[in-house]
């Protein structure tokens, strides 16, 4: 047998990879991103909307930013005992299926980092953006997205302020190309509109993030002040969703398929519909709302449901002067996960809500089911123009970002393997 890990003569370097695992270096589990970057779209301007910070990787680096020292001590001693890195969180570690046991082999990313300096984190965020030829990623929080179902609101409160605090000055100093959205402990409003106004002129963090697994209705006059603020920033308010094994409605489901089927479509669809039936984008008409990994079938039924409603009771929205739809076709929605199955109704679905000015890229990854900027370029109902503007145009006018390169060239990427380095 030939040595493939030997240059050829007549040709590139050929490497026969192992078995991808969690400790896979990033640019090897993306190695085909990278060239479809090179053949398809090394020359667009790339946004990456939704990627994960694994923070539970670091989590003992967020609890010792606690600012309270009461919850900061039981923090550490859950990390060094019986909960490990799900310390103070209300996750349910046997309720975690989406690994499928392990066999979605680049999931829980712990690469080595052997020779590297800066923070590991912002290593592997930057051979991931270089590979899949983004020049911006936004950066989510992982495990913490079940917060808003915590029956401890000051545990919201201290671990949203210490995740933040991580943010801000421990990864995304350490490269102007992450960017953050702010984590919002919503069950506590006047402690959201602290940070809005410590962060609104943070250039690093380019909007804000409410996880949307929670049952707050978000039309609730106690947030008038908030949405005020957040309006007066000019950055986006984006709605995270997610599952909630709790939830008494999805207990009835015995699957993660199922979970992940309806529950990241519920929780925002409950959100938007309060949003638009108690006329907030009429009392906030400069607010920028974003709604975060929920895919795209969701949306055309609920603007043609929602229409109907209006039109057959408009006495319960006093509030409206338009139509659900047309509010609707002005907020901002991420392709992740996009569902593909049936390309009529996808193209259908994407006219009901502009998504050539009102669609976001998002890979989310490195999660199960991430979808790299092909998924946008193969679409061949969308013309060159709306591809551009999905992939990054769109999202350079929502967060108010430059759109000059930031990425190296797909082919110098390619060049560059993991053994180079």
């Amino acid at each position: 047998m030939p040595d493939l890990s030997m240059p050829r003569s007549d040709g590139p370097r050929i490497r026969e990879l192992a078995e991808i695992d969690g400790r896979t270096d990033t640019r090897d589990v993306l190695a085909h991103a990278t060239k479809q970057a090179e053949r398809e779209y090394d020359d667009y301007f790339i946004v990456d909307i939704d990627a994960h910070v694994s923070e539970d990787h670091f989590w003992g680096e967020v609890l010792e930013l606690i600012d309270n020292d009461v919850w900061r001590q039981i923090g550490m001693d859950q990390l060094g005992k019986f909960a490990g890195n799900n310390a103070l969180l209300n996750i349910q570690p046997g309720m975690s299926h989406q690994s499928v046991g392990g066999r979605i082999g680049h999931q829980g990313r712990k690469e080595p980092m052997d020779g590297e300096s800066g923070h590991p984190f912002v290593t592997a965020a930057r051979r991931g953006m270089d590979a899949m030829g983004l020049d911006y990623q936004v950066v989510f929080p992982s495990a913490m997205l079940l917060l808003g179902m915590h029956p401890q609101d000051e545990i919201e409160v201290v671990l949203g302020r210490a995740f933040n605090r991580w943010l801000t000055e421990v990864v995304l100093p350490q490269d102007d190309r992450l960017k953050g959205m702010l984590y919002l402990p919503y069950n506590t409003p006047e402690v959201c509109e602290e940070l809005v106004e410590k962060h609104a002129g943070d250039d690093g963090i380019i909007g804000y993030t409410v996880c949307s697994t929670r049952n707050n209705p978000v039309h609730s006059d106690v947030y008038t002040r908030l949405y005020k603020l957040i309006e007066e920033s000019g950055k986006p308010l984006a709605f995270h969703s997610g599952y909630h094994w709790g939830d008494p409605s999805f207990a009835q489901l015995n699957r993660f398929l199922s979970m992940h089927a309806l529950s990241f479509t519920h929780y925002n669809q409950i959100h938007v519909t309060n949003w638009i039936i108690n006329a907030m984008p009429e009392r906030f008409p400069g607010l920028k709302m974003v709604w975060v990994e929920s895919g795209l079938a969701w949306i055309p039924f609920l603007m043609q449901r929602l229409d109907h409603e209006v039109l057959m009771r408009p006495s319960e929205a006093p509030g409206l002067t338009r139509l659900p739809s047309e509010y609707m076709k002005e907020m901002w929605y991420t392709s992740q996960p996009m569902e593909r199955t049936n390309m009529e109704l996808l193209e259908s679905g994407m006219k009901a809500f502009n998504a050539e000015t009102q669609l976001l890229y998002s890979s989310d990854w490195p999660h199960w089911d991430w979808d790299a900027p092909s998924t946008i370029t193969r679409l061949p109902f969308l013309s060159e123009q709306a591809k551009r503007n999905i992939l990054g145009l769109n999202a350079a006018r929502v967060f108010n970002l430059p759109t000059d390169r930031r990425k190296p060239a797909a082919q110098s990427v390619l060049l560059r393997t993991p053994r180079d380095s």
